[in-house]
Formats: structure tokens, C-alpha cells, sequence
């Protein structure tokens, strides 16, 4: 039995405060959490305040799992001040997201104290992306490298990568459109922060229309067993 905001909730052992939070309709900020991947708790705006024997402190929510007996709280003075401190520092490193302009909104931020960074766009390091390839995807076709302020999400060596499916998943998970995909015609096109794929998409024999890409649909058949004229044609023209 754990305690929200006044609230006694039954809470299963093992599961996060957000996921037992998000399972009461209780709402707390994130940026970098997404159920199809592990958490990381890298944007911090998740942070609550905590009271256990008597002592209390901010815990990212994503990653403190739940105990019995405790007393959580989502909304305080010390949790709301922290939560526009990050998402003012997000919004210095990327200025252009239209997704951090209306959570600083919604928090009450109205202005960047912060020196605005110009060269970042609207990646905000979250590694959404990457565990979506790992995790998920299962090719690990980009990565988080380097440390500090030099951090970022690359491909391998800042170029194509010979391991990108051009599934897509990456722009799917993006929470502030950092990476953006677009299918034009025979080609689809994957936009990253340091680099621009491109891909050639596989047409269906009996309706002629792009519908995959050949590179998504030669891995799917490697992981399947099944031979690559199974997918000469489109989900819908398939017997």
C-alpha cells in the first residue's frame, strides 16, 4: 500500500511509481518514458517528492520502484520548481521544439533565462530512439556518444549506417520530432540530427505500390524463415 497525494493505492510490487501513477490516472510529466522500452530516466522531469521515516526527497519516478508504506507526492512548491528548472534547461538546448514550447507552457514557463543553443535542434538526448533499436528493433543501428556536452545521437561514425532497417521506429518514438521519416514514392527518407538516410522501398507486385522497405523486408524475412518471395507482396494483396 503506497500513498499519492493523499491517495492509498494498492500498488504491485516491483512496478514503478509512474506505472502505478499513470495506472490511477494520476498525471506526472515525462519526456524520455516510453512502456515498449526499459526506463532510463534521462529528461527528470518525472521527479517527485518521497517521505519515508520521516525524511523526504526527489526521486525520478520512472526508476524508484514502489514500497510499501510510502508517501509519495506528485505536486509540491520543491517538485514544480525543479520540474521548470529542467524543462527551461531543455527549451535553452532546443529552442525550435514546438513539443518543449507548450510543456513549458503548461508548467508556467515563459521565458529562457538560459543561453539558447543553436546548433542541437530538437534532440534533447532522451535515448528514446536507441533503445527503440536495441530493445525493440533488435539491430542497434545508432547509439549515444561521447560525454558531457558533447553528447549526442549518432549513427556509427556520423555516417549511413549499414545496420538501419529504415524501420522507422526511431522517428515513432521521437518525442520531439527530432527525427523525422518521409516516404517519397520508390524512396523513403529517415532524417536524423547528424545524418539524412535514405532508402530504397519494395513495390508490391500485384498493386504496384510502395508499401516497406526492401532492407525492413530482408530482416524480417531472415528472423521469420520465411523466403523473400513471401513479401513480393503488399500486407493487403497477401493470400
Amino acid at each position: 500500500m503506497v500513498n499519492i497525494n493523499g491517495q492509498k493505492i494498492e500498488a504491485e510490487e516491483g512496478k514503478t511509481i509512474l506505472e502505478v501513477a499513470r495506472r490511477h490516472n494520476i498525471d506526472i510529466p515525462t519526456l524520455c518514458n516510453n512502456d515498449t522500452v526499459s526506463p532510463y530516466g534521462a529528461c527528470r522531469l518525472c521527479l517527485v517528492e518521497i517521505e519515508r521515516n520521516g525524511r523526504s526527497r526527489l526521486v525520478a519516478s520512472c526508476l524508484y520502484h514502489v514500497e510499501d508504506g510510502l508517501n509519495i507526492k506528485t505536486e509540491t512548491p520543491r517538485v514544480n520548481h525543479v520540474r521548470k528548472v529542467v524543462v527551461e534547461l531543455l527549451w535553452a538546448r532546443c529552442p525550435d521544439s514546438e513539443v518543449l514550447q507548450k510543456l513549458a507552457a503548461k508548467l508556467g514557463v515563459k521565458e529562457v533565462r538560459f543561453t539558447k543553443e543553436t546548433d542541437k535542434g530538437k534532440c534533447i538526448l532522451c535515448s528514446l530512439c536507441t533503445r527503440a533499436c536495441q530493445e525493440v528493433v533488435g539491430v542497434s543501428a545508432i547509439s549515444m556518444v561521447n560525454r558531457g556536452v558533447n553528447r549526442q545521437m549518432a549513427t556509427p561514425f556520423f555516417g549511413l549506417s549499414d545496420t538501419c532497417i529504415a524501420c522507422g521506429s526511431c522517428a515513432e518514438i521521437c518525442p520531439t520530432e527530432a527525427i523525422s521519416l518521409e516516404d517519397k514514392g520508390s524512396k523513403r527518407v529517415i532524417t536524423m540530427p547528424n545524418v539524412k538516410m535514405t532508402f530504397n522501398m519494395k513495390k508490391c507486385a500485384k498493386c504496384g505500390r510502395y508499401f516497406a522497405p526492401e532492407k525492413q523486408i530482408k530482416f524480417m524475412a531472415e528472423k521469420s524463415g520465411r523466403p523473400l518471395s513471401f513479401f513480393d507482396c503488399c500486407p493487403d494483396c497477401r493470400d
